[in-house]
This record gives structure tokens, C-alpha cells and sequence, in this order.
């Protein structure tokens, strides 16, 4: 089984060690790939680099540098280091805080999750949730990495149907907890953290200019709904089926209906 792991915090960052760990549980090293951003490129969402090259650096053996975004580097695994042979699975993450609710439509790690469902091949993104009860630990990735092939392999083990049109690709969270204190894993929907939004803080430079810093809204906002960010916050690994298509269906059968 070969596999192409990436992310979006960037080459060096932790979680792409963890995945690291987590995909060499499922096959041989040989059989690793990781191509990932040179740099950080959170919050890039599924962005590629459509109107500019990109350059790719093999690092060592099977590890490469991509000068561009998330989805780019899924796009790069395929078509230059596999020369257009597919891998089994794209494996995106761990990234560095939760991509659960509303972060998933920013998330360059769901990006690279989703540019591999487009291509065809089952992709799973991974984040790790932090807070007060794993930010302080020696690994804030503990409950991933103890857990994260665990998940993966109930995902991989799952028979079901072929449907056609958009590729289901999987988002996965695991708690801001220690792994000991991880309760299981849910199969749950997307949620939407209420009140919670991106917003901007503005900061005046000595010159007297205005620079705008992006800032997330509550992570750990209080939500009452079986949903990613609830199962999350109650010490739950969850995993939600995603795909691309976003039309909503119920409003488009409303405004037929009309007609």
C-alpha cells in the first residue's frame, strides 16, 4: 500500500511526524511519500497554484519540499514523484489545532483531503484539537498519535457502496485530551460553532499604517448538537464523510417545488 502523506503547517512541522508515525503502522517505509508546503500554509483552504509554477526539492529519500499549497503538493505526489500512477491513500495532517465546524471550509489540511478525493484516491485529513488538557503535555499530539492508525485503519475497513460523482474524502479530530482520556471514536456531521467567526485586529505599525492580523473566533464555544466540535470537546474522536459537492439540496428542492 503506498501512501502520500502532506499537510498545511509546513515540511517541518511536528504533526507531518506524527503522520509520519501513524502511516508507517500501515505499510513499510519504502512505501511512504511525503510531499508537503516548504512553508506554512494554514488556512489556504483547497487554493492551488493555477497561475504560477512551483518548485519541488526532494529533501532525501521519498520526502519532498513544494514551493505552494496544500493541494498542490497532492497534485505534485501524483503527477511528478509518482509520474501520474495514483497512491492508495492521501493522508493529510496532523495538524496543529482542530479543523472541526466552520474551520473545515478554510483548512489548506482539508484542501489537500479534498484535491485527493477529486483525484480519486480515499483521502483522510487529521487534526488535533488543543486545549487546556493536552496543550501543556510533553506531546499535544498524544491522542493522534496513539489513536491515529486505529482510526485510519476502522475508516480503510469500512465496505461501502461505489456512488458516483464527487469522492467521499473523511475529516478526523481528535480531542484536546491525553490519549488515556480518549472515549472512543463517533461518526458524526459537520457543526457550527454559534457565534464564532474569523474576524480581523488591526495594529498600527511607528509609520503610522494599518496592518490586519486574521483572528479565529472560540474554539471551545458550548454546542448541544451530535457534531464534530461537540463530540470533540466531550472527549471524542470524530470522524465526518465529507465530499466536494457543495450544493444544498434541501433549499434546491424548495425553490423546484415553487416552480
Amino acid at each position: 500500500m503506498r501512501i502520500l502523506i502532506t499537510n498545511d503547517d509546513g515540511i517541518n512541522a511536528p504533526g507531518l511526524k506524527i503522520l509520519k508515525k501513524i502511516a508507517l503502522r500501515l505499510t513499510n517505509e519504502d512505501n511512504i511519500f511525503t510531499v508537503a508546503p516548504s512553508s506554512e500554509r494554514s488556512g489556504v483552504g483547497h487554493c492551488i497554484s493555477y497561475t504560477s509554477p512551483m518548485m519541488i526539492t526532494e529533501i532525501e529519500k521519498n520526502r519532498f519540499s513544494v514551493d505552494g499549497y496544500p493541494a498542490d503538493c497532492v497534485l505534485a505526489g501524483i503527477y511528478h514523484v509518482f509520474n501520474g500512477q495514483k497512491p492508495d491513500i492521501v493522508l493529510s495532517g496532523v495538524n496543529r489545532g482542530n479543523n472541526s465546524a466552520e474551520n473545515v471550509l478554510y483548512s489548506g489540511t482539508i484542501g489537500a483531503a479534498i484535491e485527493g478525493a477529486l483525484q480519486g484516491i480515499k483521502s483522510i485529513a487529521l487534526s488535533q484539537y488543543y486545549g487546556e488538557k493536552n496543550l501543556k503535555l510533553n506531546n499535544p499530539f498524544e491522542a493522534s498519535e496513539v489513536h491515529g492508525t486505529e482510526v485510519i485503519n476502522d475508516i480503510l475497513g469500512k465496505e461501502l457502496p461505489q456512488k458516483n460523482g464527487y469522492q467521499i474524502f473523511y475529516n478526523v479530530n481528535f480531542p484536546p485530551t491525553a490519549a488515556a482520556d480518549v472515549r472512543g471514536v463517533k461518526y458524526v456531521k459537520q457543526g457550527l460553532r454559534p457565534n464564532s467567526f474569523f474576524s480581523t485586529k488591526t495594529h498600527k505599525s511607528s509609520s503610522g499604517r494599518d496592518f490586519l492580523f486574521v483572528e479565529g473566533g472560540n474554539q471551545h464555544t458550548i454546542m448541544n448538537d451530535n457534531s464534530d466540535a461537540k463530540m470533540n470537546m466531550d472527549g471524542y474522536i470524530s470522524v465526518t464523510p465529507m465530499k466536494a459537492d457543495l450544493t444544498d439540496y434541501e433549499t434546491l428542492n424548495s425553490f423546484n417545488e415553487l416552480q
